[in-house]
């Protein structure tokens, strides 16, 4: 019974024209008609938990204002001595060492770093790396903060498709997230080492606002590439937001290890501890 339910949610939603869906859904959330707002927002919490009273404002001009809502000062505090706080509400999903070039998406789906990277150098330099994928739901948080005191050094804009990115779709669909659009966004730690942080959208919205570029980008943006100049930001400090539920992988040197009691399916809330360094 349950693959049954699970093929169907797959169907529902995947097996329509993606692309073109999500488009119109950008459009319908950014409609700022009263009558049709309320509504929706009422039926969405009431579907899914939102936590509004989190957040900063108690009443919403669209769909998309409630999407990327911030939160309440001090709702999540940044966790002291870290040396990686998570950078996204969400739940832990596969992680790992990279190996021959390898990561996987789930148990027994993997996919290589240079597809997603689209950078062969950058993979190669990141052999050995360890990774951790984050999965952000529709009814969370939705703002990306920085995981660490880091400079941000250069982004590239890839665009794709937009799959779903539940666990029964990366079940299905090989290299999901070297498939759909996604930003990736090269760091300098303080210690001077590399860390990646790759955004990767999802079905329905699909979009994407980074604070260093100025603008949303999405499946209908032109890829590019982008230096930035070593923009630094604190642990913490926001950089940007999805407009829908999405992934964030996070590419880091392998003597960073998980935080005790850390697990695939434990829950994040941004900035509690993510990762320390291993003695």
């Amino acid at each position: 019974m349950a693959s049954v339910l699970d093929d169907l949610s797959f169907l529902l939603t995947n097996r329509f024209p993606r692309l073109l869906v999500s488009s119109l859904m950008g459009v319908i959330s950014r409609w700022e008609h009263r009558w049709f707002v309320k509504p929706a927002l009422w039926v969405w919490n009431a579907c899914a938990n939102l936590n509004l009273h989190e957040a900063e404002k108690s009443e919403f001009t669209s769909i998309r204002d409630c999407f990327t809502r911030a939160l309440k000062p001090g709702m999540r505090p940044i966790a002291k001595n870290a040396t990686f706080v998570s950078p996204c509400d969400g739940i832990l999903g596969a992680h790992g060492l990279i190996e021959k070039g390898t990561l996987l998406q789930i148990k027994g789906m993997p996919y290589q770093l240079s597809e997603l990277l689209l950078d062969d150098e950058a993979a190669a330099q990141l052999e050995g790396y360890r990774y951790l994928t984050i999965r952000i739901t529709a009814s969370m948080y939705h703002r990306l903060h920085s995981p660490a005191s880091l400079k941000i050094q250069g982004m590239r804009w890839i665009t794709g498709d937009c799959w779903n990115v539940n666990p029964i779709a990366l079940q299905r669909v090989q290299k999901l997230f070297c498939r759909n659009h996604r930003a990736v966004i090269f760091t300098e730690l303080s210690t001077g080492e590399t860390c990646v942080i790759v955004p990767v959208a999802a079905v329905l919205v699909g979009a994407l606002r980074l604070h260093a570029l100025g603008k949303v980008v999405d499946q209908h943006t032109a890829p590019f590439e982008l230096k930035v100049n070593d923009q630094e930001a604190d642990a913490g400090e926001e950089l940007g937001w999805f407009e829908h539920g999405s992934t964030v992988v996070m590419l880091v040197p392998a003597h960073y290890r998980l935080a005790q009691g850390l697990q695939e399916g434990s829950g994040l809330k941004m900035g509690q501890v993510l990762m320390q360094r291993a003695p």
